[in-house]
């Protein structure tokens, strides 16, 4: 198993990046929160689980180890894919979903595009005694958290609602009130994406 890749970041795209190691450019699949803190040019660390298919090998890239075993956890519940775990790790952070679980909050892991009510009673059924509780002090390794110009910031966040299934319309509409809530600050991509979520699921 790749369990992380430590190269210069070669390229990101709209779901993932290219990471050189080795002369070898391998491409990851990402969260818009993990794509959010690499520059291309610069050298990156990304916790790393390879999914095998019989007609692929898929790399999945993430922020910290915490964040990869927690998507690694949640496809041993039946129906989640890498897909939904993926997504699941876009709109909550590891920590989120331990309390979505541990406290049975349905409406929280419906945010995520592709999981309704059924699917979420589901998960907190199998995951309960898997996830453990949240940890909400532990310091992870891994990328450390940034700040991006403006319109980058909306960019990365409208990106990553259209990625987990949004029209471009709606995306834009719930950045743009986010936008008209930050007072004037430059939000952080995941806080930002999380919010916009908020208000696409009020919909």
């Amino acid at each position: 198993m790749i369990a992380h890749l430590n190269g210069l970041v070669a390229a990101v795209g709209l779901d993932g990046a290219v990471i050189e190691v080795g002369g070898v450019g391998l491409r990851v699949h990402c969260t818009p929160d993990t794509l959010a803190h690499l520059k291309p040019g610069e050298q990156a660390r990304v916790a790393t689980s390879l999914v095998v298919r019989e007609d692929s090998l898929t790399l999945f890239g993430f922020g910290t180890d915490d964040e990869r075993n927690v998507f690694e956890l949640l496809q041993t519940a039946s129906g989640i894919g890498p897909r939904i775990a993926l997504a699941m790790l876009a709109v909550h952070s590891p920590d989120a979903l331990r309390r979505a679980v541990a406290t049975e909050d349905i409406k929280a892991l419906t945010m995520v595009p592709g999981i309704g009510t059924k699917g979420a009673q589901r998960i907190v059924l199998e995951m309960k005694d898997r996830l453990g509780a949240p940890n909400d002090t532990a310091i992870a390794n891994g990328i450390a958290p940034a700040r991006r110009a403006a319109a980058s910031w909306r960019d990365q966040v409208t990106t990553g609602l259209v990625n987990l299934g949004w029209s471009a319309r709606d995306a834009d509409a719930a950045v743009t009130a986010v936008e008209a809530e930050s007072d004037g600050q430059v939000p952080d991509v995941a806080t930002a994406l999380r919010a916009a979520l908020r208000k696409l699921s009020r919909q």
